[in-house]
């Protein structure tokens, strides 16, 4: 009796398994055999061709993602300057990815060897990267000026001397490199007729995977990652706080951060490395890194994109080494005007650029104010705090400013 007990169960388990497993949902990743709204078998000969190995979106080279939410978006520091131009509002951010580092003197060489071979002359001089920004008359810079972009000692430290127009080129052609480079790697080899071999000293021909009419890969194959871009001024914001590292039980976060890490201070609070600098920036007038082999940040100017710990979200240098130039255009009402889902500000809807009279000489704003943020090598605290920001205009560089890049999460939001 006690066995064809256990066995009835076993038997109910089994068909509980069936039966769950026969009544799950269609999901992107797991999409079923045939269409939930026709009944049509995919991939059939000459039917709707679905590519069933698409596993969700793949993480790009040096990209790390950020889980999207809600956060107060603006500056916790005193306004010094008066402002009132990043008051404190709550926004939402989709779910997205950003460049765990700045962009490198590497990656950058990287861009211009490539275009260089594939551009015209015109176009890759006008990416070369100002290296008179280091220039000063009063200052013995000379050595960057010819050393810092190209020399490999500084091969690993931001590029900088790039306009934010500048940065956008090389968004796009960051994403064509990277695509092309995940199509050739995603090709495979077609197999071989049986008896038959390959010709000695001739590489083995790869088939790419399908492609549409302009001869890229289909959007539809899910081998193509979307674009890389600046990321928004809100994704910045929310990306430097990492505020899911104050995330206790609940969804209250308790504790606003001033910095990317918790607490009012400069230095690390606790463990082996306490009292070390978190940031690299200017300490005081004439203070660039404190005294040699003590209370030393470990950088006169810039330093290695991976010196200093990262954020909660796994970011390095979200404060400190350069300024970062986000995709915004500036407007000192910004806080109020624009959407509190995935906001940006893309021209001057709802805040014209006459208002401001540059022509006369009455404002230093217009069409072409970029917002930059985050602090540099050369900057005070005050202007480590992500709440904090400055514009200049998008055909300028200087020795402070540098980028990063990001790139929209493609469906889900984990």
């Amino acid at each position: 009796m006690k066995l064809s007990i256990k066995s009835l169960a076993v038997l109910l388990i089994g068909l509980a398994l069936v039966s769950s497993c026969k009544s799950k949902k269609a999901t992107s990743v797991k999409l079923g055999k045939n269409s939930t709204a026709t009944g049509i078998s995919y991939n059939k000969k000459g039917g709707f061709q679905v590519d069933k190995s698409f596993k969700g979106q793949p993480t790009g080279p040096n990209l790390v993602f950020i889980e999207g939410g809600r956060f107060t978006m603006g500056s916790l520091e005193e306004d010094v300057l008066n402002s009132r131009d990043n008051l404190e509002r709550t926004v939402s951010v989709q779910s997205f990815y950003m460049d765990e580092t700045e962009i490198a003197n590497v990656h950058y060489l990287e861009y211009l060897n490539s275009i260089q071979k594939d551009s015209t002359q015109e176009f890759y001089e006008s990416a070369l990267p100002d290296t008179l920004v280091w220039k000063n008359e009063l200052a013995f810079n000379d050595s960057y000026v010819e050393q810092y972009l190209r020399y490999p000692g500084f091969r690993m430290y931001p590029v900088v001397g790039v306009s934010w127009v500048q940065a956008n080129d090389y968004c796009n052609w960051r994403t064509a490199a990277v695509n092309m480079d995940l199509a050739m790697k995603g090709a495979k080899s077609p197999k071989k007729a049986k008896g038959t071999k390959a010709k000695k000293g001739k590489a083995e021909q790869v088939t790419a995977a399908p492609t549409n009419q302009g001869g890229r890969l289909a959007i539809e194959s899910g081998k193509v990652l979307p674009s890389y871009r600046l990321p928004s001024e809100a994704e910045w914001e929310y990306a430097a706080k990492a505020m899911i590292g104050t995330q206790q039980e609940d969804e209250n976060q308790t504790n606003q951060r001033i910095y990317p890490w918790d607490g009012p201070n400069m230095r690390s609070a606790r463990g082996r490395k306490k009292g070390t600098m978190l940031a690299n920036f200017k300490r005081g007038r004439g203070d660039y890194a404190g005294i040699a082999g003590k209370s030393n940040d470990g950088a006169i100017i810039t330093t290695e994109v991976y010196t200093y710990p990262p954020n909660d979200f796994g970011l390095y240098q979200m404060a400190g080494n350069v300024n970062e130039w986000v995709y915004d255009l500036y407007r000192p009402l910004s806080y109020q005007d624009i959407n509190d889902l995935n906001p940006i500000r893309r021209n001057d809807f709802l805040d014209k650029e006459g208002t401001y009279d540059k022509a006369h000489n009455n404002s230093l704003i217009d069409n072409k104010s970029r917002v930059f943020k985050g602090g540099s090598w050369a900057d005070i605290a005050y202007w480590l705090a992500p709440g904090t920001r400055r514009f200049l205009d998008q055909d300028s560089a200087t020795s402070t400013i540098g980028f990063r890049c990001a790139m929209i999460r493609a469906g889900t939001n984990k």
